[in-house]
């Protein structure tokens, strides 16, 4: 049987991890303090402050496999001297997020990453645990970098803000960013826990870009509102028109989800022909679509979101713009 070690295993990426690792049989240990959600049915839950002394005393023992979520260059630093000389495998999660540029469609793996010089960036982070973590480990390491991670639960609200805006107003005006030339570039993070999985019973070493199949944005919009039964009109705004009028990109309150400067477009067009190569499958967009509805529906619709418009915020900037097309129509 399997010995894994999560570190980390209680947020929405590390959880989905942990379910599939016991449907599957393995023995797997989470170590966490806990506070980001529950531990996943069948693991062997280990409630520890990463900072604390002694924090790995109950993981000593060899590991088959060892998965790192974290970004934070102590956490990170004090796991591999406690557990990396232990570990036959080791999986750091990182990100795309350690590029330094998003101009270039299809770069791939070996395009240039940040100089770690900033500990409270995030890409910056998590290019400092991959270089410590290669370090500790060599030859044993996987380094992955997801792109966007969608899904049921995602935490972000981002990609599930389309289909629940749709399925919410059903025949009503959606506001939407101009789609023509734009890109998305999902992950299902149930097919990227899977992937990890295999990988690590594999033994794969290298770093891998876990990204998705580069969609046109317009189609993912589409896609979703079928998946949502919407029938309304979509009122496209430029950037410049969205920026003036307080309209965040990508991400956050007060934001139009998935949404990307022109300049960076390539951040949804990483090349993945390292994670084909690895025998990464995705399900059908419309199956994430349709499961990521039923999430939304299920948490409420009408909800408070951490990314996206309010529904009365949407209505006024959808006010304000017809109302000055009508008066440049005048």
């Amino acid at each position: 049987m399997t010995r894994t070690l999560i570190l980390g295993g209680t947020a929405w990426l590390g959880r989905e991890i942990a379910k599939q690792l016991v449907a599957r049989g393995a023995d797997v240990t989470c170590l966490a303090r806990g506070e980001a959600g529950q531990f996943a049915r069948g693991v062997t839950s280990i409630r520890s402050d990463r900072r604390a002394a002694g924090a790995y005393d109950a993981v000593t023992g060899d590991w088959d496999e060892v998965i790192e979520l974290s970004y934070d260059s102590d956490l990170v630093a004090g796991a591999l001297e406690a557990v990396a000389d232990s570990a036959k495998h080791w999986t750091l999660v990182s990100s795309v997020s350690v590029y330094t540029s998003n101009t270039e469609p299809d770069a791939d793996e070996a395009a240039a990453v940040f100089e770690p010089t900033d500990p409270a960036d995030y890409g910056h982070a998590k290019v400092a645990a991959e270089r410590a973590t290669a370090a500790a480990l060599g030859d044993r390491l996987l380094i992955v970098r997801p792109g966007l991670i969608v899904g049921p639960g995602d935490p972000t609200d981002r990609f599930g803000y389309w289909a629940s805006r749709f399925a919410l107003v059903a025949n009503e005006p959606v506001l939407v960013p101009e789609a023509d030339g734009r890109a998305a570039q999902i992950i299902d993070v149930r097919d990227l826990a899977g992937w990890l999985i295999d990988a690590g019973d594999h033994g794969l070493t290298g770093v891998v870009n876990a990204v998705g199949r580069q969609r046109d944005f317009g189609v993912v919009l589409a896609a979703a509102a079928v998946v949502a039964g919407f029938s309304g009109e979509l009122v496209s705004a430029t950037d410049e028109w969205l920026a003036a009028h307080g309209v965040n990109y990508w991400a956050g309150p007060r934001s139009l989800p998935l949404w990307l400067p022109r300049r960076d477009n390539a951040f949804a067009q990483r090349g993945r022909s390292a994670l084909l190569a690895a025998g990464c499958t995705e399900r059908m967009l419309a199956q994430t679509l349709a499961d990521v509805l039923a999430d939304e529906r299920t948490r409420g619709l009408d909800r408070v979101r951490r990314a996206g418009l309010t529904r009365a915020e949407e209505a006024l900037l959808l006010a304000t713009l017809r109302a000055s097309r009508a008066r440049r129509a005048d």
